[in-house]
């Protein structure tokens, strides 16, 4: 370790001790990590230990992840997280871009449910203007039907590719093969399968096109196929059941301690879902359950997530019914503010990429005061009274929550996220020390950490 105070270069170090600095200066120490610390601290124990580094790459995570393991034989005694591997600085990137365009960097943070991510943030800056209750009411439809669909997509990747680290490469293709479905209807209603920017501050950004309801419809008439497919796959696998009952025990005690959320929590029996407890977006109006199991295993949390899966397909069945009915058919989907919301209804020219010479024609010549809100509104952005928020909604991990700070400008002040991920990882090695060594793939896929949220 090399200790380097104000004032002194690199070759004040090599050269030789140099004068003390004054009392106010600070000192830097600058060592090798925490590598040196773990043996140090075994180093001394009675018993013969192993310290080995499970990752970066690690296989039951969606990204980077670095565990620090001490083994006696196969057991656990200690695990340890290291995290950072994926840092993108989304957050504080925020700070230099507009209210809209801060959607483009939440989707990215857990890429595999982006949905809720624009969603989280979009409510804030909502609930910031305050006009939470002038949202149309076909954009709220459109958005609880996006964030289903984006839960269901979001549970089966963790299913598959926890399914293929345990050795069983079926569960893998069947999952990936549903969610591609579930990719082509965000592609069809959005123009991307991931990362769409689709939710907007005041509604979202784009209707559904012609054809969208139907081709929805006809997904629901497959997916409930699929998942019994999955289930006679897993439910009462034996090698399958071995490796997950009983393994990685979290009681509702271990989790109220760690703040864990999601299916771990309701895995432990606590049916504590915000849909329910703390509605938004309209879903007090919507018929479902929230699954729940008293396990506390892994196996608990699979079966949590599959019935969420189940659930999520009755919620999208009462959305296409709202959304094709006549109280929202042909209804705004953009908050009518135009200083507020960005253009909504928008239409593809004949070479399908751009917007059609009509439509510019209509947006340049209703009134030069339109024009010139339109122009201001994309290259300045509107402006945020002052102020700070919080809002969460139930993520496939748990609870996302967006702190968002103005100070009346048109660019966030501070943007912080509360990642389910980020506070669920917490529970490694609480889940893993005691247990065996191979139980920590088992474990740590059951958290259903994604680490573009946890490094954000």
């Amino acid at each position: 370790m090399t200790t380097i105070r104000d004032g002194q270069t690199a070759q004040d170090t090599q050269a030789g001790p140099a004068e003390p600095p004054p009392a106010e200066g600070r000192v830097y120490s600058v060592n090798g990590q925490d590598w040196d610390q773990v043996v140090e601290a075994i180093a001394d124990a009675p018993e013969e230990r192993l310290v080995v580094n499970m990752g970066p790459q690690h296989p039951s995570t969606h990204g980077v992840l670095r565990l620090v393991l001490t083994l006696d034989g196969e057991t656990v005694t200690e695990a340890r997280v290291g995290i950072g591997y994926l840092h993108t600085g989304i957050e504080k990137n925020m700070e230099f871009r507009t209210w809209t365009q801060g959607v483009t960097f939440v989707t990215r943070m857990d890429y595999l449910s982006p949905i809720f991510n624009e969603t989280a943030y979009c409510m804030a800056v909502e609930k910031l203007l305050g006009i939470e209750d002038r949202v149309p009411a076909r954009a709220q439809a459109i958005r609880v039907m996006m964030m289903e669909l984006n839960r269901i997509s979001s549970h089966l990747v963790a299913i598959a590719t926890f399914g293929m680290e345990l050795g069983a490469t079926t569960p893998m293709i069947y999952g990936f093969r549903e969610r591609e479905m579930v990719l082509d209807l965000f592609e069809y209603i959005t123009g991307l399968r991931m990362n769409m920017a689709y939710v907007r501050p005041g509604g979202v950004s784009v209707d559904l096109p012609a054809g969208a309801v139907d081709k929805i419809g006809e997904f629901l008439k497959i997916m409930p196929g699929r998942i019994k497919e999955m289930r006679k796959l897993l439910d009462a696998n034996p090698v399958y059941v071995r490796r997950t009952r009983d393994v990685a025990y979290l009681d509702l005690t271990g989790c109220m301690a760690l703040g864990i959320t999601g299916p771990m929590l309701r895995a432990a029996g606590l049916p504590w879902d915000l849909r329910k407890s703390q509605p938004y977006c309209g879903y007090e109006t919507y018929d479902f359950e929230v699954p729940t199991e008293t396990s506390c295993d892994v196996y608990g949390r699979y079966l949590v997530r599959v019935a969420e899966m189940e659930e999520s397909l009755k919620i999208i069945g009462q959305c296409l019914d709202r959304l094709s009915g006549a109280e929202l058919k042909g209804r705004p989907v953009m908050i009518e503010d135009r200083k507020i919301g960005w253009p909504a209804q928008l239409a593809l020219g004949p070479d399908g990429l751009g917007n059609s010479p009509d439509h510019i024609a209509h947006i340049m010549s209703t009134s030069m005061e339109a024009l010139i809100h339109h122009f201001k509104l994309v290259t300045e952005g509107f402006r945020v009274p002052a102020g700070q928020v919080y809002v969460p909604v139930e993520s496939p991990r748990g609870e996302i929550g967006a702190h968002v700070v103005s100070d009346g400008g048109t660019r966030p002040y501070r943007v912080h996220f509360r990642d389910p991920s980020f506070t669920n990882l917490q529970a490694v090695p609480a889940t893993c020390e005691g247990g065996m060594i191979a139980d920590v793939i088992s474990a740590v896929a059951s958290i259903d950490p994604v680490m573009g949220g946890v490094d954000r």
